[in-house]
């Protein structure tokens, strides 16, 4: 009998259903039993992976790449050599959301504005400073300030602020409640030749796109996604990483994520492969050769 944990994150959050999700459609008790357990996010998972207390867990994959390489927030840490790669699950996209009285049309023009970049941290912090870097700003060059995507919303409708970053799957309930309330929100598209830069340097960034009207009167937008990912330990055998996998993309799992979750959709075989943070796993690698996903 083998029993497989998943670290997900908060109950409130996206990760914790959709681990639920998986875990039920691929256990195929007595032989093999996932469960998903609450955890405190992306870091947590990482460090639970690492001392053994968890087999498995998602993670953004900007923050699995900086564990894997010691860099951003795992700066001055030891590097997690052994995490690997099951799949890409979903992107959460990054959001730069700006009052139209600020008249802000690209990233460029945060220079000299009221910018919120989410708490010291924060996955989303270090995002920040990378999309700033890449259309030629620094933290110095905006009124920067370090508020939770809700505080930095009720301060824009106060008329404190004049933009702030979020990393997080669409629609998300702070910007939904913003644009509503008026007076009116723009989503800035991160795209161009800036954009294009930052993704070949940062290969766990993918591009995006947040539909129009996803936020009540703002227009459709080109932007940058992290995926939500799974990861494990390559302590875990191939064979098992294997019949996961395989199970994780079989008819069964697709019914059961296409019914329980409205981010259960966006979780498909053809974006599995995309944006990879750390190596594949051998045991998903194969699977992924065989279906033709992966040369």
């Amino acid at each position: 009998q083998q029993f497989f944990r998943i670290g997900t994150g908060g109950t409130a959050g996206t990760y914790y259903p959709i681990g639920g999700i998986i875990a039920n459609a691929i256990s195929a008790p007595p032989r093999l039993v996932l469960t998903a357990q609450a955890s405190n996010g992306s870091v947590a998972n990482v460090n639970g992976i690492l001392s053994g207390a968890l087999e498995s867990g998602f993670a953004q994959a900007d923050v699995a790449h900086w564990a894997h390489t010691g860099t951003g927030l795992f700066e001055g840490k030891e590097k997690a050599v052994d995490l690997r790669l099951i799949a890409n699950l979903y992107p959460e996209s990054i959001h730069l959301v700006a009052a139209k009285s600020a008249n802000i049309k690209t990233p460029a023009d945060l220079k000299g504005k009221r910018v919120s970049l989410d708490e010291p941290g924060s996955g989303t912090l270090v995002d920040a400073k990378i999309i700033l870097e890449g259309y030629g700003l620094s933290e110095k060059d905006v009124k920067a300030d370090y508020l939770k995507p809700n505080q930095a919303a009720e301060k824009m409708r106060d008329g404190g602020m004049d933009a702030f970053i979020f990393v997080g799957g669409y629609p998300t309930s702070a910007i939904t409640e913003l644009a509503a309330a008026g007076p009116g929100i723009d989503i800035v598209p991160i795209d161009g030749p800036q954009a294009e830069a930052i993704r070949k340097k940062y290969s766990f960034f993918a591009a995006d796109e947040i539909p129009a009207n996803t936020y009540k009167g703002a227009a459709a937008a080109k932007t940058l996604a992290v995926g939500a990912q799974w990861v494990t330990s390559a302590k875990v055998p191939e064979a098992l990483v294997y019949d996961i996998t395989k199970a994780l993309w079989s008819d069964k799992t697709r019914a059961a994520l296409d019914a329980g979750h409205a981010k259960g959709k966006s979780i498909v075989k053809a974006t599995a492969t995309s944006g990879p943070s750390v190596p594949w796993h051998p045991g998903a690698e194969k699977f992924y050769k065989e279906a033709g996903l992966l040369k």
